[in-house]
């Protein structure tokens, strides 16, 4: 699974308005056959700062969502919203899905 994460941050001016605008992408992205998740959250610490965990199948899948044509238009709208280029982190896992936090293990309830 190639998962990846990226901070965003946008200028302050667009940032309460960030979902909305990568919206359209966000949701041509959800629907990719290889995309296992796309999910945004908005840093805590900085509040022009969106961070963005996403995950694809294999690298085939990867590939194919770089090369879409939403990836592409995403390309040239997103930027103009942002204060400095995306950083990120892609990484190759062995896994498929998430795994447990064995370490904050919740017991069974009920």
């Amino acid at each position: 699974m190639i998962f990846i994460t990226a901070k965003f941050r946008v200028l302050p001016e667009y940032a309460d308005r960030w979902p909305e605008i990568a919206g359209e992408f966000t949701e041509a992205c959800r629907a990719e056959p290889g995309c296992k998740w796309f999910d945004w959250s908005r840093s805590v610490a900085d509040p022009n700062e969106y961070v963005l965990v996403e995950a694809f199948r294999d690298d085939a899948a990867g590939a194919a969502h770089v090369q879409s044509a939403h990836f592409k238009k995403a390309q040239q709208t997103l930027p103009p919203h942002l204060a400095e280029t995306p950083r990120i982190v892609n990484f190759t896992v062995p896994q498929d899905d998430w795994s447990e936090l064995g370490e904050m293990a919740v017991p069974t309830r009920g």
